[in-house]
């Protein structure tokens, strides 16, 4: 079985690269690459547009599906703790959904320090840092997780001062430490993806994430109706899932990727301020909009018919949620080929590959808003029977459709951000957006205009609308030659060559540590 698993990564890593590279070009991009032509033409448009896709998909397609894996990991066990009652599926809900998740965005965001970094030295022909930077990741994510720790054995005291129900709350605190062993495998399993990621290996990624998947659906089932073991029974492949991930993502970058992976090393501990500081910037500017969404059931909760209200907005979060694992993917991808491209010296091509995963991920955007707004007095059977809730969510489509094409725009260019290793001008950005203009924005409308969950949604997708032009608006203004001199000189001041930096350490350190609005 190991020699046919073998036989399989290698075969699809083979296809997988030659669709990644076209036209026969290497897999390892080099400096001495010249960059794409300028497009003057209708039919150089037409080939570049065509080659860039090829490119994009090569790599958004697996991501789309191994994050699609890790999110069904948590959704199939919350159906498997339906069978135990509504008191212990509302624990592991919210052990889930609150507690681990809490640690799940903050380990994400900070593992996405290493999108910018693997992916610029992979594309500047620097393959042997990528295990340096991974390393470098896991040291600073552990020692993350320890404070976490305190979270998970206190949960029950934390959920009961937000107002969460007693007996919900004490089974919720069982379950986060019963989760624990999930924690410390979080922080090894985001670093090794991006590391995978950098190099376009995400095939490997999506077989494994596959396998995980499976296992975990055969323990729970064994677990908890053959076994009996309950809550338990929930939380055990929870935690063992996520460390098979961790471990075939592991076995696989030792045997499979001996140039970027050449053993344990001291460089490990050097510059780790320098990537704190990078982890923290990319951590904040994800926690950022994935709390944004979560305070909107928060103040929904609180709303006069807070049942109804809240029961038809999971209905268009559920539907939202699923649609964001497509532009996830594109995140994935186009941070890889911004990185690549930019690390490979390579201003033109960078900068199409923002207008081609632009256009693809809207056109999506756009077709998923059509379908919801043509069943808007439909779809909603399929999650619930009452006609009260089934009213309120047609009432909503137009905002859930007005928020998949926000969705299709907006985690994309966060993507370019973070290729470009922009990470702390965005969260400054997400700050005013979400929280200075959107949350008050839809507490006004929600409560004082009395509009509902409607009020609050169309506040908070102003918010997303703002963050949305703002980002357009940098991107479209991106000096792509800067961008290029400056990854360079982040590669050379933490240890990607030999010689120092190219404009002297403080000023890379300069550039580095600061992406200021570029002029036209």
């Amino acid at each position: 079985m190991a020699d046919s698993l073998h036989s399989s990564l290698l075969i699809a890593e083979e296809q997988e690269q030659e669709n990644i590279n076209g036209h026969g070009c290497e897999e390892v991009p080099r400096k001495s690459d010249i960059d794409i032509s300028a497009i003057s033409t209708f039919e150089s448009f037409r080939k570049e547009s065509w080659i860039e896709s090829k490119k994009l998909w090569a790599i958004a397609g697996p991501a789309i599906f191994t994050t699609l894996c890790n999110y069904s990991i948590a959704a199939i066990s919350q159906t498997f703790a339906g069978q135990l009652g509504t008191v212990n599926q509302a624990g592991v809900a919210i052990g889930n959904s609150v507690i681990s998740t809490l640690a799940f965005g903050i380990m994400l965001g900070m593992g996405s320090a290493l999108e910018t970094l693997c992916g610029q030295a992979f594309g500047a022909g620097q393959i042997h840092m990528l295990g340096v930077y991974m390393q470098r990741s896991w040291l600073i994510l552990f020692c993350t997780a320890l404070p976490l720790t305190l979270v998970y054995i206190f949960a029950t005291p934390i959920l009961k001062l937000l107002g969460q129900n007693d007996e919900v709350s004490d089974l919720a605190g069982k379950f986060a430490i019963w989760l624990l062993p999930q924690l410390f495998a979080f922080p090894f399993i985001f670093p090794m993806q991006k590391f995978l990621q950098a190099q376009r290996k995400v095939m490997a990624m999506a077989w494994i994430a596959l396998i995980g998947l499976i296992i975990h659906v055969f323990l729970s089932w064994l677990l908890i109706f053959k076994l009996g073991m309950g809550l338990v029974g929930v939380a055990i492949p929870l935690n063992v899932s996520w460390w098979l991930i961790d471990i075939g993502q592991f076995l696989y970058i030792v045997y499979f990727c001996q140039d970027a992976w050449r053993g344990f090393s001291w460089l490990a501990f050097r510059d780790l301020w320098a990537f704190v500081r990078l982890s923290m910037a990319s951590a904040i500017m994800l926690c950022l909009e994935f709390w944004y969404m979560m305070s909107l059931t928060i103040m929904t909760g609180h709303l006069k018919d807070a049942a109804v209200e809240v029961d038809a907005l999971s209905v268009c979060m559920t539907l939202n949620g699923w649609e964001a694992m497509i532009f996830i993917g594109f995140n994935a991808g186009i941070s890889v080929r911004i990185s690549n491209e930019l690390g490979a010296g390579h201003p033109r091509a960078a900068k199409f590959s923002v207008l081609i995963v632009t256009i693809t991920s809207l056109s999506i955007g756009l077709i998923c808003m059509c379908i919801i707004l043509a069943t808007k007095d439909d779809f909603a059977v399929l999650f619930t029977n009452s006609d009260e809730v089934m009213k309120k969510v047609s009432n909503m489509a137009i905002l859930l459709g007005v928020t998949m094409v926000l969705n299709s725009v907006q985690p994309v260019l966060s993507g370019v951000a973070v290729g470009g290793g922009w990470q702390g001008l965005i969260a400054y950005v997400n700050v005013g957006c979400y929280y200075v203009i959107g949350v008050p924005l839809g507490l006004l409308m929600g409560y004082k205009f009395d509009l509902g969950a409607k009020g609050i949604w169309t506040g908070m997708i102003c918010g997303t609308a703002l963050q949305t032009i703002v980002l357009i608006f940098i991107t479209y203004f991106t000096d792509w030659n800067k961008e290029v001199a400056q990854a360079k000189d982040r590669l050379e001041l933490w240890g990607g060559s030999a010689g120092p930096p190219i404009n002297g350490s403080m000023k890379a350190e300069e550039n580095v540590e600061n992406h200021n609005v570029p002029q036209e």
